[in-house]
C-alpha cells in the first residue's frame, strides 16, 4: 500500500516535469501546435491531482468520482472549441499515461498490478468523459450552424419577397379591378397571396432563431467572376422596393471589373447592403461601386439617406442591433455582410452623416497565385 502513496506523492512531486514532457509531445498534434501552455494545460494539473488523490484513496469508488465530479467532461468540450478533433483529444490522455508511466518508472516506482489498475482504469474513464462532451459539444455545434444558416438564408429572403409583394401589388391594381374574373385577374391574386404567405413564413424562421449567433462555419466556392452583371440583376430585381420615382438605384461599378469571390455569397452582401440604403433612403439616391486597391478590391453602397447616429455606427453590425425608429427589422442583415465577407479574408466598415447619408464598404482580397 505504501507504494501507492508513494507514487502520488512522486506524481505531485515532479507534476511541473511531467507536464513539460507532456506539453512536448501533445505540440506534435496539429491542433495543439497554435495554442499556448495555459490553454493547453487546461484541466491536466487538476487531473494529476486528481490521480494523486486516487492513489492515496486506493479505492475504485474514489475513480468513478474523479471521472464524473472531476475535470475531464469540461475539458472535452472545452477540446472542442479549441479544434481538437477526436483522436487528437484520446491521443493526448494516452500521451499523459505514458508519461506516468515513465515517471514512476525512473522514481522507482513501476506500475504494476494495484498502481497500474488504478492508473489506467483513472485514464481510461477519463478519456471516455472527454469524449462524450466532445462528442455533445461538436453536436450541438452543428445543430446551431445549421439554425444560423436557415436563419440566415430566411432573412435574405426578405428582400427578394418584398420586391415580389410590390410588383405583384402594382399587377393587382391594374388587373384586380377590371379583370377581377379573369384568368389573369385570379393568377395575380393567387400570386399575392402565396407571396404574403411566404413571407409570413420567413418571418417565423425569423422569430425562431433570435437567440442565434452568426458565427456560421462557411465553405467558400470562390471563383473570377465580373461585378457588374452581378450588380446590374440586382438593381433591376431591387426596383421594385426602391419604388419607380422615389429612390434611383445607380450601377457604378465598372464593366470590365473582375473579382475573385463567392458569387453566392457576394450577390447576397450588395442584397443586404443595397435593401438596407433603400429603406433608409426613402427620397434619394443608391450608388454602388467598385475599384481594385492595393492587394484586392473596394466595393461601397452610397446611399444620400438619413445617415447613422456617431453613437450607433460602431454597433450596426453588431447581431440584432436594429434601429429603435424602425419596424419590422430584425438585425441580422449587416451581420450577415460582416461575417461573409470576413469568412473572405476581406474587412467592413462604415461612414455616415446624419441627414447626408452612409456609405458601406467593404474589400476583398486578389486571388492568390
Amino acid at each position: 500500500m505504501n507504494n501507492l502513496t508513494d507514487l502520488a506523492a512522486l506524481v505531485q512531486r515532479e507534476r511541473e516535469e511531467l507536464l513539460t514532457k507532456w506539453r512536448e509531445r501533445v505540440r506534435k498534434l496539429p491542433s495543439a501546435r497554435h495554442l499556448d501552455t495555459p490553454t493547453l494545460n487546461d484541466h491536466m494539473p487538476a487531473f494529476l491531482d486528481e490521480l494523486a488523490a486516487v492513489l492515496r484513496a486506493r479505492s475504485d469508488e474514489s475513480i468513478h468520482e474523479a471521472v464524473c465530479e472531476g475535470t475531464p467532461a469540461i475539458h472535452g468540450a472545452q477540446r472542442a472549441d479549441n479544434g481538437f478533433d477526436v483522436v487528437e483529444v484520446v491521443a493526448e490522455y494516452n500521451i499523459l499515461r505514458e508519461c506516468v508511466y515513465e515517471l514512476a518508472e525512473a522514481g522507482g516506482k513501476p506500475l504494476v498490478r494495484r498502481s497500474a489498475h488504478i492508473v489506467n482504469r483513472l485514464i481510461d474513464g477519463a478519456i471516455g468523459s472527454a469524449v462524450k462532451t466532445y462528442a455533445t459539444q461538436k453536436a450541438l455545434e452543428v445543430q446551431r450552424r445549421r439554425e444560423e444558416y436557415l436563419a440566415f438564408v430566411a432573412h435574405d429572403l426578405r428582400t427578394p419577397l418584398s420586391a415580389i409583394s410590390l410588383a405583384a401589388g402594382v399587377l393587382e391594381l391594374k388587373f384586380g379591378t377590371n379583370e377581377a374574373g379573369t384568368q389573369v385577374g385570379r393568377m395575380v391574386k393567387t400570386l399575392r397571396r402565396n407571396v404574403l404567405h411566404l413571407g409570413s413564413l420567413v418571418d417565423k424562421v425569423l422569430d425562431e432563431n433570435t437567440n442565434l449567433r452568426t458565427e456560421v462555419g462557411l465553405k467558400l466556392e470562390r471563383r473570377e467572376l465580373d461585378l457588374w452583371p452581378l450588380v446590374e440583376a440586382l438593381v433591376h430585381d431591387l426596383h421594385p422596393v426602391a419604388g419607380t420615382d422615389s429612390t434611383k438605384l445607380f450601377n457604378e461599378v465598372p464593366e470590365d471589373l473582375v473579382v475573385y469571390a463567392d458569387a453566392d455569397l457576394l450577390r447576397r452582401v450588395f442584397q443586404n447592403l443595397i435593401a438596407n440604403a433603400i429603406k433608409y433612403t426613402p427620397v434619394g439616391d443608391v450608388t454602388i461601386s467598385a475599384r481594385a486597391v492595393e492587394g484586392g478590391f473596394e466595393c461601397s453602397v452610397r446611399d444620400t439617406g438619413e445617415g447613422i447616429p456617431a453613437n450607433r455606427l460602431d454597433k450596426v453590425f453588431e447581431p440584432f442591433e436594429t434601429d429603435p425608429n424602425k419596424q419590422g427589422g430584425v438585425g441580422l442583415g449587416l451581420a450577415i455582410v460582416k461575417t461573409f465577407i470576413e469568412a473572405h479574408e476581406g474587412t467592413v466598415g462604415v461612414e455616415s452623416t446624419v441627414g447626408a447619408g452612409s456609405t458601406f464598404w467593404f474589400t476583398l482580397p486578389a486571388r492568390r497565385n
